[in-house]
């Protein structure tokens, strides 16, 4: 999951009173999650209990349950509400415009440019970590997580192939799985250690990327 998100949902400001019971559930369901965000990010996964998260949104505990039923189920819907941030995130940066190859290193560049100001994608990665450490039954979710972000870093590559800016003979495939893991142990150092400066590295990714992937063309239309 890379951390390329802006804020998103109803408007915290509308009263309740105009609020239809699905936008009520909505908005509760929203905070619950920015809550359970703030735990894991703040506190660490072990402190995200149910009454926990319902102390941090305002709740009780059992609006926790009733709305997640378990752990699993929470983090199942950690992860499509991050999915969703990344996306406003790529929508915002106008990625849909942009010609693959240019797409996938402004993928790469959002990713790192909070990669110390996103308690979003801390709280994933967390959750990541302790999923694969304890072997918990969310590693499946997470691996969905990651296919999802194959494809989407493999349909820039193969926009770039359709346009002309990436070579024919590369294999979308094997570059997206290679870029999903660079950005993947970019975000692990970035948890491991506190000094860790990401901008070498990605400005070495990025080339590396330009320099594997285009095309003479492609390069020499990017240079214009």
């Amino acid at each position: 999951m890379s951390d390329t998100g802006s804020n998103t949902g109803t408007d915290p400001a509308a009263p309740l009173a105009r609020l239809t019971q699905a936008e009520r559930r909505d908005r509760s369901e929203r905070e619950l999650l920015g809550a359970a965000i703030r735990v894991v990010a703040g506190q660490g996964v072990s402190a995200a209990t149910f009454d926990a998260i319902g102390r941090e949104a305002g709740f009780s505990r059992g609006l926790v349950t009733q709305r997640f039923g378990s752990k699993e189920g929470l983090i199942r819907a950690l992860i499509t509400h991050l999915h969703e941030w990344q996306a406003d995130g790529l929508d915002d940066a106008q990625v849909s415009e942009m010609d693959g190859l240019t797409a996938l290193c402004a993928f790469v560049q959002l990713h790192c440019e909070t990669m110390r100001s996103s308690a979003e994608a801390d709280t994933y990665f967390m959750l990541l970590a302790a999923a694969v450490a304890d072997r918990l039954e969310t590693r499946e979710a997470f691996g969905e997580s990651h296919e999802i972000e194959r494809v989407l870093i493999r349909g820039f590559i193969e926009r770039g192939q359709a346009k002309g800016h990436v070579r024919k003979g590369v294999d979308a495939d094997a570059e997206a799985l290679l870029a999903g893991c660079a950005l993947l142990g970019m975000r692990m150092q970035a948890l491991i250690d506190p000094e860790f400066d990401a901008a070498p590295v990605r400005d070495t990714l990025i080339a590396s990327l330009r320099a594997r992937l285009g095309t003479p063309s492609g390069e020499k239309e990017k240079r214009q």
